[in-house]
């Protein structure tokens, strides 16, 4: 059943008559007529009354606008977006990011972004690494800023800067000292950590795994702003990278030092389907991701003497 056949139905039952229908339809009543007619015997029934000049709906006629109304109205929104979809400077970009890189590298490159794609259709869901794969493979986001660890087939990676995994304490913490910390010390040491589910986590298992230790973790939070201010009270110590305390490092608020002689690091990539080309924005929004991941503090080299 032709579409055009739809819409003419469903113009003439709002109008009442095939001249005003016409008119809104720019064609003549005489083609409008035919046209209704056609439906009517594809439908093997009448859909309106004649009633003089006017077409007014009979029972199978309101029951049939009732059902087609709905996905009339989802082409139409589709053929819309399409249509804002191809106007040049209008470009739809869905990222999913970590909520560490939402807070400290996202603002900075949306904010470039917008100076080259003013127009930019712009969403952004934060969540895990595994999380946002999923996201991927669905279709809900188009790039993922996550880390690579794992083997995800169907998927291509994009570099985009490595970091460095260091222990972060309060400046009244005994290892602002600088001293060496012994294999007791860390037995024995209160952590505050991301979950086990977390790929960090799974980082930092498997370097005390390595050193032959279990740490005594105290608490597992999954948001790194928490697990600062529970550091800065001297709760406990925990592990994250330079990066995303910045602030606190220049303030000497907090402090770090390298987890060991051995260097526990994390690959961040660019998530996007094997099967992907990149846009314009999304070629612009990677290659920004790189640029500021260039200044900002990424291992023990970027931490100096900013130990609290």
């Amino acid at each position: 059943m032709e579409t055009r056949l739809l819409k003419m139905f469903c113009v003439v039952a709002e109008s009442g008559g095939l001249v005003a229908a016409a008119g809104k339809l720019h064609l003549t009543p005489s083609a409008l007529s035919h046209g209704i007619k056609s439906l009517e015997r594809q439908l093997g029934c009448r859909v309106f009354e004649r009633i003089g000049k006017k077409m007014v709906l009979n029972q199978a006629g309101e029951q049939f606008l009732l059902s087609i109304q709905p996905p009339l109205a989802a082409l139409d929104q589709a053929a819309d977006s399409l249509k804002r979809l191809s106007k040049w400077g209008q470009p739809r970009l869905r990222v999913g990011a970590t909520a560490s890189i939402c807070q400290h590298l996202l603002p900075a490159v949306i904010r470039e972004l917008k100076k080259s794609h003013e127009r930019i259709e712009l969403q952004v869901h934060s969540a895990d690494t595994p999380e946002l794969i999923q996201l991927l493979r669905a279709g809900k986001v188009d790039l993922a800023l996550g880390v690579a660890l794992d083997s995800h087939p169907g998927l291509r990676e994009r570099p985009l800067f490595r970091d460095e995994l260091m222990f972060v304490f309060a400046p009244a913490h005994p290892w602002a000292a600088g001293r060496p910390i012994s294999g007791e010390e860390l037995r024995t040491q209160p952590f505050i950590l991301y979950p086990p589910a977390s790929l960090t986590r799974r980082l930092v298992d498997e370097h005390f795994r390595r050193l032959d230790m279990v740490p005594s973790t105290i608490m597992e939070i999954g948001n790194a702003e928490a697990i600062k201010e529970l550091v800065k009270l001297n709760l406990g110590v925990s592990v994250l990278p330079p990066w995303t305390a910045d602030k606190e490092l220049a303030r000497r608020s907090l402090g770090m030092r390298p987890m060991g002689a051995k260097v526990v690091t994390r690959h961040w990539v660019m998530f996007s389907l094997s099967s992907h080309r990149l846009t314009l924005a999304e070629e612009t929004f990677s290659k920004l991701c790189r640029q500021h991941a260039a200044g900002i503090r990424l291992d023990r080299k970027d931490v100096g003497t900013a130990r609290g």
